[in-house]
């Protein structure tokens, strides 16, 4: 059971952002929807106690200051806790311009939860739209308004959490970084690197995925490679000594590495690159000599 007072409203538009119904629902202890599926977009917001949402195969358990969505035609389970029943306003919603504006909010069937510290602003959203229930152009546009207002709430602290999150993920990475980039030439694993910047192993990995489009580990080896591939371009060190100074203590190991990431093995690089730039510095001694040759000719 649930005391609720609601509105349903016969929404002919079609543009925009229109409500389609609005409420607020008192739970009793276990009191559950679904499974069912709603036609048009509904968010739920919780003032006070517990509950749980299921949708995909996911539950959730929420609590106040908390919300979920549900998209049109989602099949839907929510229910209320048996100690701590709660309490939630909801607000439903439709529009050409609906499904574009929920997934700006980064709010979707796979990611359909969220938090929020506005709940005095959010009730009174919901309050005024149900205040202004009777048909005609100034309440419509009044509840549209609220609408708008009550979804850019939640968008504005849902945004800040995103780039507040980014800002911290891309710190950790910066830092994994100038870690490899600093002690590449050490026998260090992926385990170390994670251990520096103080997460786990697969927090790194999916981390770097996001950020990099590769693992930590991808990314290491990749680095040492970079570099050894530089020593062999520059300096006669036998490749032992590289593998050791790009953190290898194996030699077979780096030769492998080596010749998956670039196809050839180390000496092989090498000596291509030395013939490779030799050739280039005669072709460019040709060109020079031959542009030396025409302008000599204009002069005759």
């Amino acid at each position: 059971m649930e005391k609720a007072y609601k509105l349903e409203f016969a929404n002919e538009q079609i543009q925009g952002l229109a409500v389609s119904c609005c409420g607020c629902s008192k739970t009793e202890p276990l009191h559950s929807f679904g499974p069912a599926l709603k036609p048009h977009f509904l968010i739920h917001y919780v003032l006070s106690g517990k509950g749980r949402f299921s949708v995909r195969n996911q539950e959730y358990s929420l609590e106040a200051g908390s919300g979920f969505l549900i998209e049109p035609g989602e099949l839907v389970f929510y229910q209320s806790d048996e100690q701590e029943p709660w309490t939630y306003v909801w607000v439903g919603f439709g529009g050409s311009q609906a499904g574009e504006y929920v997934r700006k909010m980064g709010l979707s069937g796979m990611h359909p939860v969220f938090c929020s510290n506005r709940r005095e602003e959010l009730y009174a959203c919901v309050r005024n739209m149900m205040e202004h229930n009777t048909s005609g152009v100034a309440n419509d546009l009044r509840r549209n308004g609220e609408l708008a207002i009550f979804l850019s709430l939640i968008a504005a602290e849902s945004q800040g959490k995103e780039t507040e999150d980014a800002d911290k993920a891309n710190a950790y990475v910066k830092k994994a970084v100038n870690f490899i980039q600093s002690n590449y030439c050490n026998p260090i694993k992926v385990t170390d690197v994670a251990d520096f910047v103080c997460v786990n192993r697969s927090y790194l990995y999916t981390l770097f995925e996001h950020s990099l489009g590769m693992p930590p580990q991808k990314f290491l080896s990749a680095y040492r490679i970079t570099k050894a591939a530089e020593l062999l371009q520059t300096t006669e060190i036998p490749i032992e000594s590289i593998a050791l100074s790009c953190g290898y203590n194996d030699a077979l190991v780096f030769t492998k590495a080596f010749k998956q990431t670039k196809g050839i093995s180390p000496s092989r690089y090498r000596k291509e690159f030395r013939e490779s730039g030799s050739r280039h510095k005669k072709e460019h001694l040709l060109q020079i000599e031959d542009f030396i040759r025409q302008i000599g000719k204009k002069e005759e």
